[in-house]
């Protein structure tokens, strides 16, 4: 019994991950109608972003991560200005295959930079971890972290939209541009913020996701941004407590399957 609880703990933390990566692809979906299939890497620009600062210049784990959530912001306004916005009225087929190949232009990037070779991340996450049950189960700091994580930005994202000025302006942009645009909303503007906060959140889940599981190579984000893409669909794709079920669901499935 207390391995299948253990087990169902990996999977609910696993999950979380999924969730916070999937909240950035429902958002931009929800927003701007297009399927960010990069989304995925800028999740390993922000491991390697935390890795260079921590390990390689001895910064903080704290300046570590803000600064992954710096780049990997500007980087994903970046895609969306130079790979994104000319594409704004074309077919959903071009921005597709534009996002593959942002995808493959990232990886082949951290190749170049840093190797083939594995990288062995460190953890930035220093909590102690929880025993219960006289030392049967025994839940990670970095689990801890995690759900707690996933659970925080849920709420912080779910505040932002329905109760700020640019979250009103995300609703009525993915209601309709055209409206929105007539009512006086930059509609640039807002989808550049819609994937400024998904890069962000693909930042956090990246250190998150490499704290749990300490390697880091260019193909890091593939395959958690792939099952983050089904989470999100699975909880029903631009809902954003839908996205965090998807997730979290698909995280317990895989653990428990693998068990």
């Amino acid at each position: 019994m207390s391995s299948f609880i253990s087990y169902f703990i990996n999977g609910i933390s696993l999950g979380s991950v999924y969730a916070i990566i999937a909240l950035g692809y429902t958002m931009v979906y929800g927003i701007a109608k297009m399927l960010n299939f990069a989304h995925g890497d800028i999740i390993m620009v922000g491991g390697f972003t935390t890795y260079v600062i921590t390990s390689t210049m001895g910064m903080s784990p704290m300046v570590g991560i803000l600064s992954a959530v710096v780049v990997c912001t500007v980087l994903g306004v970046a895609i969306e200005r130079i790979a994104y916005k000319p594409l704004r009225g074309a077919s959903s087929l071009s921005v597709l295959i534009t996002a593959i190949g942002v995808s493959y232009f990232l990886q082949n990037a951290a190749l170049i930079i840093f190797g083939a070779d594995t990288k062995s991340f460190q953890s930035v996450i220093n909590v102690p971890p929880i025993v219960l049950a006289d030392g049967a189960i025994t839940i990670s700091g970095v689990t801890t972290v995690t759900v707690l994580s996933c659970i925080v930005i849920l709420i912080a994202l779910t505040t932002f939209i329905n109760k700020t000025k640019t979250g009103q302006a995300m609703l009525a942009v993915s209601e309709d541009k055209g409206a929105a645009t007539l009512m006086g909303i930059n509609v640039n503007r807002t989808i550049a913020v819609t994937f400024a906060i998904g890069s962000a959140l693909a930042a956090i889940a990246g250190v998150l996701l490499c704290s749990a599981y300490p390697t880091l190579s260019s193909t890091t984000g593939a395959m958690p941004g792939i099952k983050a893409f089904v989470a999100a669909v699975f909880g029903g794709i631009g809902s954003i407590p839908g996205a965090m079920i998807g997730g979290i669901v698909l995280g317990v499935i895989e653990n428990l399957s693998k068990a």
